[in-house]
C-alpha cells in the first residue's frame, strides 16, 4: 500500500472505532510519541484513539498532506462543549506505520473531554 492508502485506512479505522483495523497498519516496532503526560506505546495509543472516537460527537479530517513515506494529518474532534484539534505526523514503510507522533491541544482535551486522560 502507498502512504496515502495507509494513512487513509488508519485514520478511517480509528475514527470509526475499529481497533483491530488500526492495529493491522501499525508496525510491531512502531515508534510512538505524544505530548500527553501518560506513557505511550502502541497499545496505549490505540486505547486513547478509541476513547476519543467514543467520546467525540464527530471527528473530521481538516488536512492531510502526504510526501513520500511521510504524512501529516490534522483533525477536529467535536464534543458537546467544544472542539479539540489533534495533529499527527506519520511515517510509512512496507505498508505499515513505523512512526506516529501526535500533538494534542491538551488544555482543550481536558476541558471538553473530561475523564479522557484519567487513569
Amino acid at each position: 500500500m502507498e502512504t496515502t492508502e495507509v494513512v487513509a485506512f488508519y485514520s478511517a479505522s480509528w475514527i470509526t472505532g475499529d481497533r483491530g483495523a488500526v492495529r493491522r497498519v501499525i508496525a510491531p516496532d512502531v515508534e510512538v510519541e505524544w505530548n500527553l503526560e501518560l506513557p505511550v506505546d502502541d497499545e496505549e495509543l490505540v486505547q486513547t484513539l478509541h476513547r476519543i472516537a467514543a467520546f467525540a460527537d464527530s471527528i473530521s479530517i481538516v488536512s492531510t498532506v502526504c510526501t513520500g513515506d511521510r504524512a501529516s494529518l490534522i483533525y477536529d474532534c467535536a464534543a458537546p462543549f467544544g472542539t479539540v484539534r489533534l495533529a499527527e505526523f506519520l511515517t510509512v514503510a512496507g505498508g505499515k506505520l513505523t512512526e506516529i507522533r501526535q500533538v494534542y491541544d491538551v488544555v482543550s482535551l481536558r476541558r471538553f473531554f473530561p475523564g479522557l486522560l484519567d487513569d
